[in-house]
């Protein structure tokens, strides 16, 4: 075995994950094998032969034969001249492969028609019981493909390559040459690609897939951009933004958009309308997330098709007339019972026809006096029995349909169980006649009242809150173990919108930052509930992260709770016969 370091201190190498590295300063190990067969599965290696590059110099080399155990068969012989007497006294792989993989650590894998090198090898580790330690892997074939015309080269065999990028070794199917060979031919081609803008190594990764050169020109606009969590912006000639967006580290995703690893014709579209990018760094993912929602309703960015349009959300509304009804709103009034927010008044009008499947509320839009001098005429629904015909009520108010508002007014703000319940017994009823099709849109409505009903009963005690201090364990830094102390995420919620937002370091007292945070965090005027002071995707989002495990709340004005029985509770719809949900999914007709 001959392994040698030619140059000391090799630096750490990032995986492809990793993105920002230029390919000056990846270290690289072209590998090559020779084997006694073609397939891992049945074959063995009786050669390891790797060449250890950095900017263009070679850094160090590792060959060894290895004992395959077996007859090394005649037409391999002839082929690569190692024969069985050539292996007889070679260290077995047992021994060959640690030392290479350790020689080779943190390093990226180069190899022509890589799967079949790093398949072998893979293999191998799995043979003797070792983790694959996961390399970064490049293939010099699909690179050849994308750089190297039929015009050159008749095929991308690496004896070809190699007579077209002039190696100094010419391939011999020994593993030490052909690793040689494969590190001039990789040489070429990068510098090939590096005219394409394949300038780094997340750039190699996808160089192999087709990428715009317009698009691909355009990755510079991510070279100042911070290595940090929070939003970024693109903007166009006019300074208009485009796109907003948020990731953990901004300058890696926004690398991402020149690679071939976008795929979306209309994200394609917009980086070539793109003139530069704005980060705005956050100090959790949390105000990231935030900030974000904040931004595309600001600026309503043409590429973004998460909602920008609040107001266009839609309430159910238990109107506060003497003779209550339902009714779709745009917002929330005092002294009424709703629930929502949906997200189209399609799903709102499902929530509607469940609760008017359940219970006798009147479904016309008339204003009805509390006393009435003379009856009015009852509606095809009153005599149907699915109206309590309030309009017919003279002298005095009629008391059963004031029963029948409470139970509503009951059902929307707190135990959901009587329409639940109602639903549940007719969807049963419907399934056991085999009207599959009425029984499924009956549980579309109800799930869309589980649904609305519990969405408004979590924003009703947050929105209600003036202000809600919390704080969740940060994750652990670079360099800490798992579990360590990294400080604390606080955040300052004032009637669900996020107020203000901090991270202590590890080990520092976090209740001055607390106090600091609420003297500095936004002043935010009370909603009426259970709409939130915000955006409900925003209110989501932090009610989301304060259900997160590990948040501890450390100051609350007012109780933050919901019902014992909520609607929350029904929200997989659990009353409803799993026997009959399962004839309703898989014994409807198609």
């Amino acid at each position: 075995m001959r392994h040698q370091d030619t140059a000391a201190g090799v630096g750490h190498q990032p995986t492809f994950e990793e993105l920002g590295t230029p390919l000056r300063d990846v270290t690289f190990v072209v590998v090559d094998l020779e084997t006694t067969g073609t397939r891992a599965a049945d074959s063995q290696i009786t050669e390891i032969g790797a060449v250890k590059v950095r900017g263009g110099q070679v850094l160090g080399e590792f060959q060894s034969l290895v004992n395959p155990g077996r007859e090394v068969p005649a037409f391999v012989a002839r082929l690569t001249g190692i024969t069985t007497a050539l292996v007889a006294t070679a260290p077995a792989i047992d021994l060959v492969l640690p030392s290479f993989l350790e020689w080779a650590h943190d390093c990226v894998l180069v190899a022509h028609n890589a799967p079949f090198d790093v398949g072998f090898l893979k293999a191998a580790a799995s043979g003797l019981g070792y983790a694959w330690p996961g390399f970064p892997v490049v293939d010099t074939v699909p690179l050849a493909r994308r750089v190297v015309t039929r015009d050159e080269a008749p095929n991308h065999k690496l004896s070809t390559l190699a007579r077209l990028f002039r190696a100094q070794v010419t391939p011999e199917h020994r593993a030490l040459a052909d690793a040689r060979a494969t590190v001039d031919v990789l040489h070429g081609l990068l510098d090939r690609l590096g005219a394409m803008g394949v300038t780094h190594l997340e750039d190699l990764a996808t160089a192999a897939d087709p990428v715009p050169p317009d698009v691909r020109r355009k990755r510079h606009l991510a070279d100042s951009l911070p290595e940090a969590p929070g939003v970024y912006l693109f903007k166009g000639p006019g300074d208009e933004v485009l796109y907003v967006g948020t990731s953990t580290n901004i300058r890696r995703r926004v690398r991402s958009y020149f690679t071939a690893a976008e795929r979306r014709r209309r994200i394609t579209e917009m980086v070539r309308i793109a003139q530069h990018v704005t980060p705005v760094v956050c100090a959790t993912p949390l105000e990231a997330a935030v900030r974000e929602l904040r931004l595309i309703t600001e600026h309503e960015p043409r590429y973004n098709r998460r909602s920008k349009h609040p107001e266009r959300h839609t309430w159910v509304r238990l109107t506060d007339e003497p003779y209550p009804r339902l009714s779709l709103v745009r917002d929330v009034r005092p002294g009424a019972a709703h629930i929502g927010p949906f997200g189209s008044r399609r799903v709102a009008q499902a929530a509607v026809d469940a609760l008017h499947d359940a219970l006798p509320l009147r479904q016309c839009s008339l204003r009805l006096a509390a006393v009435s001098r003379a009856a009015g005429s009852p509606c095809a629904l009153a005599g149907m029995g699915r109206c309590s015909a309030p309009c017919t009520a003279v002298e005095s108010p009629d008391a059963a349909y004031a029963t029948v508002a409470r139970v509503a007014a009951d059902v929307l703000t707190g135990d959901p169980s009587p329409v639940v319940q109602a639903l549940a017994d007719r969807i049963g009823r419907l399934a056991a006649q085999e009207r599959f099709e009425e029984a499924g849109q009956v549980t579309e409505r109800l799930r869309a009242y589980v649904q609305g009903a519990g969405r408004a009963q979590r924003l009703a005690p947050l929105a209600a809150c003036a202000e809600l201090v919390a704080a969740r364990p940060a994750p652990a830094g670079p360099g800490q173990l798992p579990g360590a102390d990294g400080g604390w995420e606080l955040v300052v919620v004032r009637h669900a919108r996020l107020a203000a937002t901090a991270v202590t370091l590890p080990g520092q007292d976090p209740l001055p930052v607390v106090d600091a945070l609420r003297a500095t965090a936004e002043t935010v005027d009370a909603p009426v509930p259970p709409a939130p002071a915000c955006h409900p995707e925003e209110a989501a989002l932090v009610l989301s992260w304060l259900e997160s495990p590990g948040v501890r709340l450390v100051h609350t004005s007012a109780p933050w709770s919901l019902p014992v029985r909520s609607a929350l509770s029904h929200a997989d719809l659990a009353d409803v016969s799993g026997e009959v949900r399962q004839r309703i999914t898989t014994m409807a007709p198609c």
